[in-house]
């Protein structure tokens, strides 16, 4: 049994150019289907990287204004209790990096004794959430342990 190499090498050409015949047309199909699962994967990933985006430009706008309410509340702590305005103060910041309107409200439900101060911060950026922050300054009260002269 003597066989032929020569023959299957042959054989084997003649099919792969008949294959190639009929696959013509099949690679411009091939080159459209991976392009559209390009396209896909590539704006399903514009989406994420846009509410990516989205989400920490929020979370920046949340810390300025975090830190814009603990200056004013670490500011009206600080000075003392008669130097409170009473009244309705405000004030626009247009500077960056947070420009914003700050309105602050004094008021005294017990005279000399308790002043309540609200504080409103507007970002003039719509993407960014106003809030308010409400407290209660009281008045200290003095010790008289020092005094010589009262009985």
């Amino acid at each position: 049994m003597n066989i032929s190499l020569r023959k299957l090498d042959s054989a084997a050409r003649g099919m792969n150019d008949k294959s190639a015949k009929q696959r013509n047309g099949f690679v411009i199909v091939e080159i459209i289907v991976a392009m559209v699962l390009l396209a896909v994967a590539v704006t399903s990933l514009a989406a994420l990287m846009y509410s990516i985006s989205q989400s920490g430009m929020v979370a920046t706008g949340n810390a300025y204004r975090n830190g814009v309410l603990m200056n004013e509340v670490n500011r009206l702590e600080g000075i003392p209790y008669d130097s409170i305005a009473m009244g309705t103060t405000s004030f626009t910041v247009s500077t960056a990096p947070y420009p914003h309107t700050r309105v602050i409200t004094v008021t005294e439900p017990v005279a000399n004794i308790i002043k309540a101060v609200n504080v409103v911060i507007t970002p003039t950026n719509a993407k960014y959430k106003p809030d308010t922050l409400s407290f209660i300054r009281t008045k200290a009260r003095t010790s008289k342990a020092l005094c010589t002269t009262c009985k």
